[in-house]
């Protein structure tokens, strides 16, 4: 397959803000800006919120009756880029996005007919908010596990922000977006598509 930097990519951002809509949501904010940035780049996607979707808890592809997972993998496989975007809470990701990488790990027993991984090919990154430090902690554990089930990452692949300790300011509560987070948002934005068009280019090859 040719690809060059105009051919369409399509890309969905799972927010794994534990309060489902209409609330808002820092990690809602950021993961649309993130789709926003990658627009500029020929992407375009949509945000899931899975605190919306009854997502069972489980390592397998379907958990069974009323499982929103299976439909949510669809749009997953679907796609060539995956965006994470979780809040720090207390030091960790948010037990959803734990969650949706437990769902993930599925995707280790699922592999194309040359026994590669059905994620191959596809490029994650990572969005985070929260009010203390913590967001190289949080993003090192979600690439680990993005990597781990088949995902790719380019360099810079995390936008975050993160407000000063022990106090309340959200993300979503700023005036304007911060010029360093918007310069780094730009940047996973044009990293992780180029990424994406190379592979849909040159596949990974097959496994043995």
């Amino acid at each position: 397959m040719t690809t060059t930097e105009t051919t369409p990519l399509r890309a969905v951002a799972l927010v794994c803000s534990l309060s489902p809509s209409p609330a808002a949501s820092s990690s809602q904010l950021l993961a649309e800006q993130t789709l926003a940035a990658f627009s500029d780049h020929g992407v375009t996607g949509k945000t899931i919120r899975i605190s919306d979707h009854d997502v069972k808890p489980g390592v397998k592809t379907d958990m069974g009756q009323g499982d929103a997972w299976p439909e949510i993998r669809d749009t997953i496989l679907g796609c060539d880029i995956l965006v994470l975007s979780t809040p720090i809470w207390l030091g960790h990701p948010s037990s959803i996005a734990q969650r949706v990488l437990e769902r993930l790990d599925a995707e280790l027993g699922e592999s194309d007919d040359e026994g590669r991984m059905l994620t191959y090919g596809k490029v994650a990154a990572v969005c985070v908010v929260g009010n203390e430090d913590g967001a190289h902690k949080v993003s090192a554990d979600l690439f680990q596990g993005l990597n781990d089930v088949g995902f790719s990452l380019a360099p810079n692949a995390v936008t975050y922000w993160v407000g000063e300790a022990m106090q309340g300011t959200d993300y979503q509560d700023l005036d304007k977006t911060p010029e360093k987070t918007a310069a780094t948002t730009a940047t996973l934005a044009a990293n992780t598509a180029h990424l994406a068009r190379r592979l849909k280019s040159a596949p990974y090859p097959p496994s043995s």
